[in-house]
């Protein structure tokens, strides 16, 4: 991992956390919901890799354009997977009680104010797309009606569905699991790289469907490296409980194929997700990023 990358890397996350904090600020006259502004902004800025904001950001600089014009979809998208997080987190859902090294949304604030925590940060990112004032109306109309499927039933909530409902099947397959993660994992990440694209000026929809399919992929990859850590990584490295899907009774890829097959298996779809970022003449940082996701400890 050469110095250039990790600088970027760290640059694209930090513009996000600067971001993030102007979008949710505490005002007076918003005084009466400070607490629901404090549990968003708790668990907004918990850290973690911000993946989702640097595809938008990197998948923009990829297609030429000003990486400026990426910030209202990039702090959006982070919005929106971190409310997936404190909903996941819940009793109803995986019941864990730590993210990312701190007590889970629902414990710092309670299970009532961590599920309004979440459904503010589903919303809020539309607003934010809608109010920028550097994308047309075009841009953010494409990003909007994106953005809303991949969260919606075909997207991100529908593949918690799928989720919740295996834990009480036996009959999970490879394929049921393909599906879930495309869906859980995948969209969000997927059009990720598609904002990041349309934010550039990019209209061509093969150019759009090649970012997506990279990012399904990627998605793909990353959920079987998640299935691997929970069952070799410690709470320290991952900072929240390993061994959650074992407890939970969830298929994955570990569970069907083992650990090494798994690694193969992501490795495999890595690589084909390389092969995609062909399509963009300035790839060369999202394919250490990539590699480094592959490789990924926690």
């Amino acid at each position: 991992m050469n110095s250039n990358f990790k600088e970027k890397l760290s640059g694209f996350a930090k513009i996000t956390e600067e971001n993030l904090k102007k979008y949710n600020v505490l005002t007076e006259e918003a005084m009466p919901q400070k607490d629901l502004i404090e549990a968003m902004n708790y668990s907004l800025e918990a850290g973690g890799k911000r993946i989702r904001p640097v595809l938008v950001y990197a998948f923009c600089e990829a297609c030429g354009g000003n990486t400026e014009l990426a910030a209202a979809p990039a702090a959006a998208i982070e919005m929106i997977h971190t409310c997936s997080l404190i909903h996941d987190d819940l009793p109803a859902m995986d019941n864990d009680d730590y993210r990312r090294g701190k007590p889970s949304c629902h414990k710092a604030f309670g299970e009532a104010m961590a599920i309004l925590a979440g459904d503010a940060l589903t919303v809020l990112p539309f607003a934010v797309v809608a109010d920028d004032d550097k994308l047309s109306a075009d841009q953010k109309v494409a990003i909007i009606s994106k953005l809303a499927l991949a969260v919606g039933r075909d997207g991100m909530i529908g593949g918690q569905v799928i989720d919740i409902q295996n834990e009480t099947r036996t009959d999970v397959d490879e394929a049921n699991l393909r599906n879930m993660y495309r869906h859980k994992t995948g969209e969000l990440i997927a059009v990720s790289c598609a904002m990041g694209c349309i934010s550039a000026g990019v209209t061509d929809n093969n150019k759009i469907k090649a970012a997506m399919d990279y990012g399904y992929k990627l998605g793909l990859a990353f959920q079987i490296i998640d299935d691997i850590l929970d069952v070799t990584s410690t709470t320290e490295e991952l900072g929240k409980p390993v061994g959650s899907d074992e407890e939970l009774n969830k298929t994955t890829f570990v569970t069907i194929h083992g650990v090494e097959k798994a690694r193969e298996i992501a490795a495999g779809i890595t690589d084909e997700a390389m092969l995609l970022l062909e399509t963009f003449d300035n790839s060369s940082f999202l394919k250490e990023l990539t590699e480094m996701l592959l490789k990924r400890k926690n």
